[in-house]
Formats: C-alpha cells, sequence, structure tokens
C-alpha cells in the first residue's frame, strides 16, 4: 500500500522538478510535451527543471498542436517521431478528440481520420509561408465542404472546426512560430513523419514514467480518448501498486526509484505545468475547497509546490513596470519556506525579465 506523498515524490523526481541544472536533451518532460499557455508556460517550466532557457537556442524546440489540441513544446530533433506519437489511435479515438465536430462529419459519411488527412492537405496548400492563423482559417472556409464548417456567433462568420484545424497540422506538417499572438503557422523544415514513434516518446509510457502510477483512464483523460483504445495499447512491463485502495500501474523500469521516492525542493509551478496535469487530482490535492482553487473554470492560478507537496496557490500581479507575486498558503508556512518561495519568485522575475516588487503572503 502507497500514500499519497510517495506518489508527489516520485513525480517530482520523475519530472526532474530537484534539479539545479540540465538540458533539452535530458529533459524528460520534453519526451510527453511541454504545455506552452500564458506568460509562465513552456520554457518556465523548462527553466524551474534546470535549463537555461536565455542561453538555449529558440531553433532547437518547436511548438505543435498536440495532445488535447493545446500547444506543446518539444525538442525539434524529434519533431517526426513525435507526430507518430500523437497520431489517434483508432477513428474512435480520432472522433472523441475532435469533440462535437465528428457529428456532421459522420453523418456526411466521412471517417474522422480520413477528415484529419482532408483538412491536412489544405492546410499544407494554404501555408507556403509564414500565415496568421485567422487568415489560414478564412482561407480554408472558402474550400472546405460543409460538414468541416460551423458557423460562429461571436465574429459573425463561417470557421473550420476548431479541434480538427489543430489537430491536422502536425499532419500537415505544420509548427506555430514561438511567441506569436494570434498564432502564425509555418511549414516545418525538412519535415517527416517517422512510421513509428519509440518508446521514449509514446504517450502512455511516457504518462506512466511522468505521471505514474496510473490507471488507463488517467491516462485516456489526459488525451482525451477512449480508455478502450488506451486498454488496447497498455504496455506488459508494468507492476502494479495501490495507492489509496486503488490499483495502478507503473512500468517495471521505475520500481527502484518508485520505493526511494524523496523530493525537496520549492518551486513556482506554472498554471498548465505538467505535475498540475496529472488526471489524479484528489491524490495531487485531497482538499476538495483547495482543488477548486487550483483548478477553476477560468483563470488557473500557479501552485506552490514544497519538498513534494502542494501547499497553496500563487499569482502575478502587474504594477506599472514592475510585478509582484501574491502567494495564498493552505498552511501555515515557516520562515524558511517564506524565504524559498521568495528566492523562487525571484528566480521568476529573472526569467521574465521585469523587476519583482515583493512577494505578499497573508497578514
Amino acid at each position: 500500500m502507497s500514500d499519497q506523498r510517495q506518489v508527489m515524490n516520485f513525480r517530482v523526481r520523475a519530472q526532474q522538478l530537484d534539479r539545479a541544472e540540465g538540458t533539452l536533451g535530458d529533459t524528460a518532460v520534453l519526451d510527453i510535451g511541454v504545455q506552452d499557455t500564458g506568460p509562465d508556460g513552456g520554457r518556465w517550466a523548462l527553466a524551474i527543471r534546470g535549463v537555461d532557457v536565455a542561453a538555449m537556442p529558440a531553433e532547437d524546440l518547436i511548438l505543435l498542436w498536440t495532445v488535447r489540441g493545446a500547444p506543446h513544446l518539444y525538442r525539434r530533433a524529434d519533431v517526426g517521431k513525435v507526430a507518430a506519437a500523437v497520431e489517434p489511435f483508432s477513428d474512435a479515438d480520432a472522433g472523441k478528440r475532435i469533440y462535437d465536430a465528428a457529428k456532421p462529419l459522420r453523418a456526411a459519411g466521412i471517417g474522422i481520420l480520413a477528415a484529419l488527412d482532408e483538412v491536412a492537405a489544405h492546410l499544407r496548400a494554404v501555408v507556403t509561408e509564414p500565415t496568421v492563423k485567422g487568415d489560414v482559417s478564412g482561407r480554408l472556409a472558402k474550400v472546405m465542404p460543409e460538414p468541416y464548417l460551423r458557423f460562429c456567433r461571436p465574429c459573425n462568420s463561417t470557421h473550420l472546426y476548431e479541434m480538427p484545424f489543430r489537430l491536422a497540422a502536425v499532419r500537415a506538417g505544420l509548427e506555430l512560430q514561438l511567441d506569436t499572438s494570434p498564432p502564425v503557422l509555418q511549414r516545418i523544415a525538412r519535415f517527416r513523419k517517422a512510421a513509428t514513434s519509440d518508446d521514449r516518446l509514446d504517450l502512455i509510457r511516457a504518462y506512466l514514467r511522468l505521471l505514474g502510477p496510473a490507471t488507463p483512464k488517467h491516462v485516456a483523460d489526459y488525451l482525451d480518448a477512449p480508455v478502450k483504445d488506451v486498454k488496447a495499447r497498455w504496455p506488459d512491463d508494468v507492476i502494479e501498486v495501490v495507492v489509496d485502495g486503488e490499483a495502478r500501474s507503473l512500468l517495471a523500469a521505475d520500481e527502484q526509484a518508485w520505493e526511494s521516492a524523496d523530493a525537496t525542493a520549492t518551486r513556482l509551478l506554472g498554471p498548465y505545468d505538467l505535475f498540475l496535469q496529472a488526471k489524479d487530482r484528489s491524490t495531487l490535492v485531497p482538499d476538495t475547497a483547495h482543488a477548486k482553487e487550483l483548478w477553476p473554470v477560468l483563470g488557473r492560478p500557479g501552485a506552490v509546490l514544497v519538498d513534494g507537496e502542494l501547499v497553496g496557490t500563487w499569482r502575478p500581479r502587474k504594477s506599472g513596470r514592475t510585478f509582484k507575486v501574491a502567494v495564498q498558503p493552505w498552511r501555515t508556512l515557516s520562515a524558511s519556506t517564506r524565504n524559498d518561495i521568495v528566492e523562487q519568485a525571484e528566480r521568476l522575475a529573472a526569467y521574465r525579465a521585469v523587476p519583482l516588487a515583493g512577494v505578499e503572503f497573508p497578514a
């Protein structure tokens, strides 16, 4: 029988949140993709795992729409295998991943994977040079047939459904330019999708390695895939671990790391950091009130991680050309822990290249 603390310590170590320095090549979270949402997104996630992002060549990273249609960072050298790894497992899986866009396609007798290939072909034809997403969408709306399109009330116009657009981009060999808003799409130089991925980039194995122990449902929820498809591809080289009375799987190769898991580090996790993306939220944050605070419907805060425990939330507060970090702790913090949090806030300020005006704790 294992407890919540062992799970948290294992994940801190697996995700390298306790290391002082590292490179893109040895940063494990890049195997599953690092979500790049918000100002404290993908590169901040790399920074708190020891990567010197200021000195890192930007061209060594690539930004793609992949898991759940969200933008994720990967090593550019891996892009062909990443494209294979993020492929839907089946037509049913593809249909689940594109949500409400699947219904009109199926009603028209169009297979979902075939539809994604059709969208990808048109995307490839349209994006011959860096192009803003809105312009790409407008051109696609003129050439795609009705089952692919929806009327958008907020802008009073007809668009391609969003998820097929996003999930077809990698199939079309397209990347997103870093630091562009609205997004700019461009062709990936010398892109060729690999015939298969490998164990390192396999999404099920990567989830177990970085967010384990886990069940097929946890992984399916992370991918927006059917549980049936995930179960059919479940690794054979796993051991069973019982966490809070629930049987979960862990890669056999990680058994020793699991048994010896220990973590000592203070980090300010971004709102979409991989550590917070695990689908066993009650394991991450057992208190329901705290969970609601960390994962609201809109406007997520970041999380304060201290020695393998989530101890509160944090938000940046802009003030002119400076900013403050407002911390909302869930328990009484020692003076040394507060000092460690201030040190991490200073690290965030240096990353943002904005002066830190202070760290606010409740009186």
